[in-house]
């Protein structure tokens, strides 16, 4: 199946709530992974699926310390634990600090969950600026997507960080797709993904610009909860799914032109 690593630079748009929500609503199983060098939320933002509180020790770190002799992507699911809704997440780290002690994990755990067999693996990445490790983990992915804010600064800090990474990407001997997904407020969804097109246009890039997350409050909250059928009809839900189709189809693009099976 395929890994797509979701990541920002500055300002940090909401990677969490964004990789959650495309996880709960992809087109195909998938596993939710939190691989934020800075520390991972999901384990106090979302009860496991019995109603009790997620594992914090039971996810990145215990695979970690099987991982020393080599990793496969059949050791993963041994970490993994279910949400309440049934969507399956290896949480992440606690903090920054245990991040020191992982550098060597990156590009194994990458290839491992490229290779997971029967889910796509969707890795909240967080922002990406002050970890280089972190891309010899997005170096493995069948498509890296950026999140940006539609303010000027924002946008510049991506076009700059859309650069960065394919020169990154390039040097590893590695071609990776990367797409951009705007997070807008509702009202003011579809202005901002126009004007941040423009501005990816202005540097050549504006097929770059694969859709974006309207967020909404009540979407925002009940993802910190269940998921059904009043989650359906938020705008983040929706926008949400529509986001998900178009990355499945670029990444189902980029598998096939790399020759590599789906």
């Amino acid at each position: 199946m395929a890994l797509i690593a979701l990541a920002a630079d500055k300002g940090a748009p909401g990677v969490t709530t964004a990789a959650t929500a495309l996880a709960a609503v992809w087109p195909a199983p998938a596993l939710l992974v939190e691989c934020d060098p800075a520390g991972g939320d999901l384990a106090y933002r979302l009860p496991a699926q019995d109603g009790s509180a997620l594992n914090p020790a039971r996810g990145l770190l215990s695979l970690a310390a099987t991982a020393r002799r080599g990793l496969r992507a059949e050791q993963v699911r041994e970490h993994t634990q279910s949400l309440v809704g049934g969507l399956d997440v290896l949480v992440g780290i606690a903090g920054a600090e245990q991040a020191g002690g992982l550098t060597w994990l990156w590009e194994p755990l990458g290839q491992a969950l490229a290779a997971m067999p029967g889910h796509d693996v969707i890795a909240d990445c967080g922002r990406i600026g002050s970890y280089p490790a972190i891309h010899d983990f997005m170096a493995e992915a069948q498509l890296v997507v950026l999140l940006t804010r539609p303010h000027l600064e924002q946008v510049a800090h991506l076009r700059e960080r859309y650069a960065a990474l394919t020169r990154t990407f390039a040097e590893r001997g590695r071609r990776v797709p990367i797409g951009v997904a705007v997070v807008a407020d509702q009202r003011e969804y579809g202005k901002a993904l126009g004007e941040v097109r423009r501005v990816m246009g202005a540097v050549g890039e504006p097929e770059a610009v694969l859709g974006g997350l309207a967020l909404d409050a009540k979407g925002a909250d009940l993802l910190r909860g269940e998921w059904g059928g009043r989650l359906d009809r938020t705008m983040l839900v929706r926008s949400a799914r529509q986001l998900a189709a178009t990355l499945a189809v670029r990444v189902a693009a980029a598998t096939q032109a790399a020759g590599s099976p789906r």
